[in-house]
């Protein structure tokens, strides 16, 4: 009885640990670290002190990420470290008004189902093969990640993948039916037509016929579930491959996740002299290949994983059945509620045509762009974040609709309209109020989706690599690391690379770039190695949590259907993390190094190291 109470109160005391370990790590943490400072009462170690802790914070999630990302503004004055307002200006950065920029852009996007339109366009192009239906979906998830969130995006294409395949598993079901029914009556009318033996004809007919009916029940029920074995396969193939494309789709463009930002405000805040080496176009110039080759390397992979070598089957060479029919179906009439484009619809696909244009002609690096010929010839004054922010504004002041005698409420004309009586003109004077048409974006909308907490965590993200190079840690980090200078630096990519894929799966890819680009870039100026032959591939591998159903939100919501296992998602994700840093080592040693000259040491980098180490102005 004894052991048994003491076992319940161990139960209970775990038990109470367990569900208020959050308030445990807060008030634990620092106390136990708190040695580092006193012990080390220099600059150094203070800042040691504050990144480690904010480094726990982040990965147990004990705290609002954002929360975390605020810590700064209270340790770094208090420490000595820097003033509070030199802490506060880094919370509001040129980076973060391009981050605002482009959320403001997907937010229209997906305020008037722009970006269901061209999902459901694309489909219907590419048609409901198993094999050319999962690359169809991978595609359109892919470009649509590059401009919205990615949660976004794999919450409104899984729907769509999980009724399509819904169809085609119900169309083969009634197939099936159908030929079992004809199956069983056809044998019936044998058995009936085939004259038995006089000594026992009536004694062993309905024997035969109850036998020859368990027989084709039988039959059906394996081919029910072999058919249903086959469409769970199907489906945790579907919906691996909606998000896996979610998050290597945001790879391809400087707005597409967080973490190419924070490389961007990284890059600006600790090499200010590096004449905007990561702009959008130069970033899609590298990571637009590098998508691409992932993109089909792991719809290969999931291919082979869940549909088998045979590709005569999957792509259906030569095969016509009712099933592809009833599915295409179900995607026309998806597309078909959406109705005819609106003046809404259009006008945000014109204004982020137009956005994306002037990214890219802004600086495209192999000619002078309209920025440096008009604004930038003495600075850089115009950057993409600008750009974004025009361009962004233009939501706020153009109206969702023209209006006109003949235009309805949705922004259609309606040119067959009755023409109403004179009653029926004077009551609707009366009751009808004059209303300006309300513009494509308003600030309610605004304030609900957009994620505020990403700009205080990239602000945390530069307020620590400030503070790094003001203490003095980031040199003290890359004196430590000078003996990997004889590590040849395509070893050095690749192992940094596989860190990170590891240390992503357990945090989240901001929090994760936020900590080790700084030490990366120390790394780098210390061993004289390009800034970017590290900063970048470990960027992109931040992005590649495949694993884990919380390592993204992407994987989280396909995990949520119901449809996988943990294992599932472990078995296909770790050999994608594998794939996609050898994709990213191939793209940095290639295609990179000759867009940012990657075998030279910069000198931007040189002058900076030369400033922080030596003092001079």
């Amino acid at each position: 009885m004894q052991l048994r109470s003491r076992d319940m109160d161990c139960r209970k005391v775990l038990r109470w640990l367990l569900v208020h370990r959050n308030y445990l790590i807060i008030f634990i943490t620092p106390i136990v670290i708190l040695p580092l400072p006193l012990v080390i009462p220099t600059p150094e170690a203070k800042c040691g002190y504050a990144i480690i802790l904010m480094a726990l914070y982040w990965c147990t999630e004990c705290m609002p990420l954002a929360i975390t990302a605020l810590l700064p503004v209270v340790l770094f004055p208090m420490m000595g470290i820097m003033e509070s307002g030199q802490v506060c200006v880094q919370y509001l950065k040129d980076t973060n008004m391009l981050f605002i920029g482009g959320l403001l852009v997907a937010i229209a996007v997906e305020q008037w189902n722009l970006h269901k339109r061209i999902a459901l366009r694309v489909l219907l192009i590419v048609g409901v093969r198993p094999a050319l239906l999962m690359l169809g979906f991978m595609m359109v998830t892919a470009f649509l990640s590059m401009w919205i969130s990615n949660t976004a995006t794999t919450a409104m294409m899984l729907p769509i993948s999980q009724a399509v395949l819904e169809q085609l598993s119900a169309t083969e079901a009634e197939a099936d039916e159908k030929e079992g029914q004809d199956n069983q009556a056809f044998e019936l009318a044998e058995v009936s037509n085939t004259k038995p033996p006089l000594d026992n004809s009536t004694g062993n007919q309905p024997d035969k016929n109850s036998d020859l009916e368990a027989g084709i029940s039988s039959v059906s029920e394996r081919r029910r579930m072999e058919r249903e074995a086959k469409y769970l396969h199907l489906f945790k193939g579907m919906s691996l491959s909606v998000c896996y494309s979610a998050s290597i789709g945001g790879t391809a463009t400087l707005t597409g996740t967080t973490p190419n930002l924070i490389l961007k405000g990284q890059m600006d805040d600790i090499f200010p002299r590096n004449n905007d080496v990561i702009n959008f176009a130069s970033w899609f110039g590298f990571a637009f290949p590098n998508m691409v080759l992932m993109l089909i390397m792991a719809w290969v992979w999931l291919q082979c994983l869940y549909m088998g070598l045979n590709f005569k089957k999957s792509f259906g060479c030569g095969q016509t059945n009712e099933g592809d029919k009833e599915a295409y179906n179900v995607m026309k009439n998806e597309y078909k509620k959406l109705g005819r484009m609106s003046f809404a619809e259009a006008a945000v696909l014109v204004i982020f045509v137009l956005l994306v244009i002037m990214w890219f002609t802004r600086e495209p690096g192999f000619m002078p762009g309209w920025a440096s010929e008009l604004f930038n010839k003495n600075g850089q004054y115009v950057t993409d974040g600008t750009v974004a922010i025009l361009m962004s504004t233009l939501f706020f002041i153009i109206p969702s609709r023209v209006e006109c005698s003949c235009t309805n409420t949705d922004g259609h004309c309606d040119d067959h309209e009755e023409e109403p009586r004179d009653e029926d003109k004077q009551e609707k004077s009366q009751t009808k109020k004059l209303k300006a048409p309300p513009t494509l974006l308003n600030w309610k909308v605004v304030h609900e989706r957009m994620p505020w907490n990403i700009v205080l965590l990239l602000g945390g993200g530069f307020a620590l690599a400030s503070g790094s190079e003001e203490s003095g840690l980031s040199v003290w980090l890359g004196e430590s690391l000078a003996p990997l200078q004889s590590v040849p630096p395509f070893a050095i990519s690749l192992i940094l690379c596989l860190l990170v894929g590891m240390f992503t799966e357990c945090s989240s890819n901001t929090a994760t770039t936020t900590l080790f680009l700084p030490i990366l870039a120390s790394m780098a100026t210390t061993i004289h190695l390009h800034p970017l032959y590290v900063m970048l591939p470990c960027t992109i591998s931040a992005s590649l949590a495949f694993m884990l159903p919380v390592a993204t939100p992407p994987n989280a919501i396909a995990f949520s259907y119901g449809n996988l296992k943990v294992l599932d998602m472990a078995k296909a994700g770790f050999m994608l993390n594998i794939i996609g840093i050898l994709c990213i080592n191939l793209g940095i040693n290639t295609w990179g190094s000759a867009m940012f000259q990657l075998d030279t040491f910069p000198t931007w980098a040189n002058s900076t190291w030369t400033n922080t180490t030596h003092g001079t102005p």
